[in-house]
């Protein structure tokens, strides 16, 4: 993880307003937000794994799930996931009688983030400083 210096950091937005800014630009909402926190994740790459700019966000009125939401953006930063290959053999069967979970363990869940990502989240870190204004 390669945290990067931006202008968003502190700055509050309605969140409604947030999705309609970024969403056309390739952001969605990551899938670890609960109530009060969340990000917005672009996927930079998925040749070697996974590598994501991640906008993280906390809910400072309201909850995310509610309608006029306002949030605020902490640091943003570069992240890179590296799945194992093949069946992973620590699954577990869900909590659910009869289930189980499908998907790999990460092999390596902070993976050293190359320059080139750096870079390429750094661009994009501020096409979304533009497009909001800061």
């Amino acid at each position: 993880m390669i945290q990067l210096p931006s202008a968003l950091e502190g700055k509050t937005f309605n969140l409604h307003d947030l999705e309609q800014q970024l969403k056309p630009l390739g952001y969605s909402i990551g899938g670890n937000w609960d109530y009060d926190s969340g990000s917005f994740d672009y996927k930079i790459d998925d040749e070697e794994g996974y590598q994501f700019l991640r906008l993280p966000f906390t809910a400072v009125d309201g909850q995310l799930d509610s309608p006029g939401v306002i949030v605020q953006f902490g640091s943003p930063f570069v992240l890179a996931h590296v799945y194992q290959g093949g069946i992973d053999d620590v699954a577990s069967s869900g909590n659910i009688s009869g289930a189980f979970n499908q998907f790999a363990e990460p092999e390596d869940p902070d993976a050293q983030v190359k320059e080139e990502y750096v870079a390429s989240g750094k661009r994009l870190l501020e096409e979304v400083e533009r497009t909001l204004n800061v």
